[in-house]
């Protein structure tokens, strides 16, 4: 239960488990492995259906690559990884590295929507291993950018849609009620990202109805 955000959080093993969910949140991790577990235990098709419903989906680094609907930088995951999808969006594995070499943390501008829920003019980011957003789809808003110091900049090769020079990535998307980060917020003091999410859930009055089996 937390009681700064007024909502109770419960964990997700099973398909039976979703049931009544006003919102759910795809953690940070190892997508592969997130997907592996979710196959395995049955939860692909009724995580499908809940996406579908439109109860709010808020993926968190490894959980906005399983909401994305294409993944590039990641040749050896071919045919090994199933995703979600939901969100047009291209997201690219590991943009910044390995986790020893490419974790770090920064400080952002906060965007517009967190101002309903106070605090400063910007915000704690921490990325470890972070994936990262090389291309927006029509429909889907960017909430937070990246500018990439000029060493970072670099042409990406989007597969069948060519390549693409990138000198700022999407960190912070959202479409209806799906919402992405690939940093971690829960990682920080600051839990207006989680308010955020919070105030989508209660906005969108909606609780998951399980599909028959």
């Amino acid at each position: 239960r937390c009681v700064a955000l007024r909502c109770v959080a419960l964990q997700v093993r099973t398909p039976r488990d979703l049931k009544g969910l006003s919102g759910l949140v795809l953690p940070g991790g190892e997508s592969t492995t997130i997907a592996h577990v979710c196959g395995n235990a049955g939860l692909m098709p009724p995580l499908r259906a809940l996406k579908e419903s439109g109860v709010p989906v808020w993926g968190t680094c490894a959980g906005l690559i399983f909401l994305a609907g294409e993944c590039v930088g990641a040749s050896e995951k071919k045919g090994g990884q199933a995703l979600l999808g939901g969100l047009d969006v291209t997201v690219h594995r590991n943009f910044f590295g390995s986790q020893v070499s490419g974790s770090f943390e920064t400080t952002l501008l906060a965007p517009p929507c967190l101002a309903p829920h106070g605090g400063t003019e910007d915000f704690r980011a921490v990325f470890i291993r972070a994936p990262a957003i090389v291309r927006v789809g029509e429909g889907v808003e960017t909430l937070c950018e990246l500018p990439l110091a000029p060493e970072r900049q670099c042409e990406v090769d989007l597969g069948t849609r060519g390549t693409k020079f990138v000198d700022k990535v999407a960190i912070a998307c959202r479409r209806g009620s799906l919402l992405t980060t690939s940093f971690h917020p829960e990682l920080t003091t600051d839990t207006r990202w989680h308010s955020f999410f919070v105030a989508m859930c209660r906005e969108s009055g909606k609780q998951f109805v399980l599909p028959a089996e």
